[in-house]
């Protein structure tokens, strides 16, 4: 962690000094807000912990329950949110306390008595090493109290606002603040009494049933469901061996199980197959009673037996799958002529089944999508269009995802007589593992991801996906570490300059970038304000191809060493070597001439360049410039 910058730090130092709005924060939510966030699940809770890193800028988030969410229905975390957790501080902490995914095991018919279950796989759950983070179940409700910590802490001082149900929106185009919002006080001394609230942007996380969504004329379509399944979180007594693995369980008696095991050594959920849904057993379905769904359990799993002691959480759910055809309320035939001022995200705007747990991290990627971005534009840092990109990211990303959740949900629904080869289901989990991984994600060349003109100088960072880390060696106090994890949710951009051969105080092309980078009127440095630190918007850091030993550090170019905080302290830990049992520059397939490996607030790859072009490099940047042509 870096602190000490202003002075000595005596207390914690996650806590961040008080600043602009968070000095003397009001308790009562104000009249008029920049950002008006509307529930606080996934996707609107990582969004306000981003928009609290923005001293001056006035976020709230308000939702319907009077307090915390207790019990969460979403509980599976995939390696890319881990990684988010990373840039939140809290990775660590939550993966102590979360129960990890190693192995998943697949149960099939036995051969030999078609009504007994017998395991067939057991593949495991990263083969191939695509994040160094692992896998986790953990419930919601912990993950949103982590996103409540970091805000609390912030320098914004944010909290959620409790006790008020979004009613409608109306959007004026003119004026400071052009979105007037109605809310009802669903809790204390003025429930049933509405309220009015003004704001520049407003964020609808407000789920599937999304009021948000309603007000700006979007609608959810695709697919109505057809198949049931019911879903208990229980602790039980069980003489199934492999009840604390995840499990994709057919029966020959009809019926499957996803067996997903939960923190904390004990509990487990079930998502039990009910069958085929039709107009006519519809509302059967719905009504079906804890009892039946232990009962189908205890069938799918013969010759195993399962004695429920405990049910934490059960309900009975239809899959479905629907797509909004924009998360904003710019009309098509307006594309081009005004900016969003409403966005929606998560299940307001994308709906699944459950079992390929992407929900929650989908909509957490959009919070932090749509957050940055936001923060951007109201801190006079990026022109307003920049909001554009946000849907037309994150929508595709969206449809990429419930294609994905089509295949799995049916090969799942699937009965084992009716596939044509027996190991389809994990074949399948296995070939695709990158995608629910979360890692599949690539965003098109726009005003923020450049063409991959020159993506064979980094083969392993590919534009438009996420920055994936590697280890290095940190100069000043020659500790090993992993590059991306030093790039927090402070909503700044990173620029990676990995150096060409030459040591430091040698001629080379890093040196003479570096000259460019801290002195010219066309680097991207040149945008930041004037009293503020000469990295308080972009993150530079520079790795070199040799060892940390070889490396002097009174050598490198200053710009590497920005000084920083009211003293002009030189922050020294930018400068890295490679980890010779890990070079990154073979992990990740870069040119030994120097690149340059520009990656968003959001953790994607924007751009990638040989250290020459420096004009191409603050070209990209300008566009993102308040008063950049568009």
């Amino acid at each position: 962690m870096h602190f000490h910058h202003h002075g000595y730090v005596s207390g914690n130092p996650r806590v961040q000094a008080a600043a602009g709005v968070g000095v003397n924060r009001p308790e009562e939510l104000p009249d008029e807000v920049d950002v008006l966030i509307v529930g606080s699940g996934p996707a609107g809770m990582l969004a306000a912990a981003q928009l609290s890193q923005f001293p001056n800028i006035t976020t709230r988030l308000v939702e319907r329950r009077p307090g915390r969410l207790a019990i969460g229905q979403a509980d599976g975390i995939q390696a890319r949110s881990v990684e988010t957790f990373q840039a939140f501080g809290f990775a660590e902490r939550i993966i102590a306390e979360a129960y990890r995914i190693t192995e998943m095991a697949f149960w099939k018919p036995d051969p030999a008595d078609p009504s007994r279950i017998i395991r067939t796989a057991r593949p495991d759950d990263d083969p191939t090493g695509i994040s160094e983070f692992p896998h986790l179940i953990v419930n919601q409700a912990r993950v949103l109290d982590y996103f409540a910590e970091f805000m609390a802490s912030a320098p914004t001082r944010m909290t959620p606002d409790y006790g008020f149900d979004f009613q409608s929106l109306e959007v004026d185009d003119d004026g400071e603040y052009p979105v007037t919002v109605t809310l009802l006080h669903t809790a204390g001394p003025r429930e049933g009494q509405e309220r009015t609230v003004r704001a520049k942007y407003v964020i609808g996380a407000d789920g599937a049933r999304s009021k948000v969504r309603q007000a700006i004329g979007c609608t959810l379509a695709g697919d109505a469901a057809n198949h049931a399944w019911g879903v208990m979180d229980v602790l039980a007594v069980t003489d199934f061996p492999d009840i604390r693995l995840k499990c994709a369980i057919q029966s020959g008696a009809g019926g499957s199980i996803l067996l997903i095991p939960r923190e904390g050594g004990h509990l487990f959920r079930m998502y039990v197959d009910l069958g085929e849904v039709t107009a006519h057993t519809k509302g059967d379905i719905r009504s079906t009673t804890i009892e039946e769904v232990i009962e189908k359990a205890n069938a799918i799993l013969h010759p195993y037996t399962l004695d429920v002691r405990n049910v934490a959480w059960n309900s009975v759910y239809e899959v479905g799958h629907r797509l909004t055809d924009r998360f904003d309320d710019v009309l098509p035939e307006d594309i081009g002529t005004r900016t969003p001022r409403v966005f929606i995200t998560g299940d307001a705007c994308h709906t699944h089944s459950a079992k390929a747990g992407q929900g929650m991290n989908v909509s957490m990627q959009d919070g932090f999508n749509i957050a940055w971005k936001l923060g951007h534009v109201l801190e006079g840092r990026s022109p307003e269009n920049l909001l554009s990109t946000y849907s037309a990211e994150r929508q595709v990303v969206a449809k990429n995802l419930i294609d994905f959740d089509k295949q799995w949900s049916t090969l799942m629904a699937k009965k084992p007589e009716e596939f044509e080869d027996p190991t389809e289901l994990e074949n399948f989990y296995v070939r695709t593992m990158e995608f629910p991984a979360g890692f599949m994600t690539e965003y098109s060349p726009s005003m923020i991801v450049a063409g991959a003109t020159h993506q064979e100088l980094a083969t392993g960072f590919p534009v438009g996906k996420r920055f994936k880390s590697a280890p290095v060696v940190r100069v000043c106090d020659t500790n090993p570490l992993h590059l991306g994890h030093h790039a927090t949710a402070d909503g700044r951009w990173r620029i990676y300059v990995f150096a060409d051969e030459p040591l430091p105080g040698n001629p080379s092309k890093v040196t003479n970038f570096a000259e460019w980078l801290r002195n010219s009127p066309e680097s991207p440095l040149a945008a930041t304000p004037e009293g503020a630190d000469i990295d308080a918007w972009y993150d530079v850091k520079v790795i070199y191809q040799q060892d940390h030993q070889s490396i002097d550090i009174n050598a490198v170019p200053a710009v590497f060493k920005p000084e920083v905080g009211p003293f002009k302290l030189n922050y020294l830990e930018k400068v890295f070597g490679v980890d010779p049992a890990e070079d990154i520059f073979e992990l990740r397939g870069l040119d030994r001439g120097g690149v340059v490996v520009v990656v968003r607030p959001d953790q994607y790859v924007a751009n990638v360049l040989p250290l020459t072009a420096t004009a191409e490099l603050g070209e990209f940047f300008a566009g993102m410039r308040v008063g950049a042509r568009v």
